[in-house]
């Protein structure tokens, strides 16, 4: 159902400006998260897909890649040729010195 090959970039690749669509669960992005990204949990995907860029770069991530490669897969499927995966995750994305933030006040950190 899903193609083999699943375009995904590092997180020294994504460009500045780039659309980076969370898939995490809620406590995961209440945990930390990429700033400016935009949280769209997997399970909400098919109901919300028109809230996904069409135009623009999209970036999907998740905790290590794997959900994210599922939902770039789908949204492929489904007509988007504009979303690729962020190969290894918000972890891949934490230990690249990438920025990770979150609303409280305790340190953010990749769960």
């Amino acid at each position: 159902m899903f193609p083999e090959h699943i375009p995904g970039i590092t997180p020294d690749q994504v460009p500045q400006g780039a659309y980076l669509l969370d898939v995490r669960e809620n406590d995961e992005w209440a945990a930390g998260h990429a700033p400016d990204a935009h949280h769209l949990p997997m399970s909400d995907i098919p109901a919300r897909m028109g809230e996904i860029p069409m135009d623009d770069q999209v970036v999907v991530v998740c905790r290590s890649g794997g959900r994210s490669a599922q939902v770039v897969a789908y949204l492929r499927a489904n007509g988007w040729d504009n979303v690729v995966n962020l190969e290894g995750g918000m972890r891949a994305w934490a230990a690249a010195g990438r920025p990770v933030v979150n609303e409280s006040e305790t340190p953010a950190q990749i769960i």
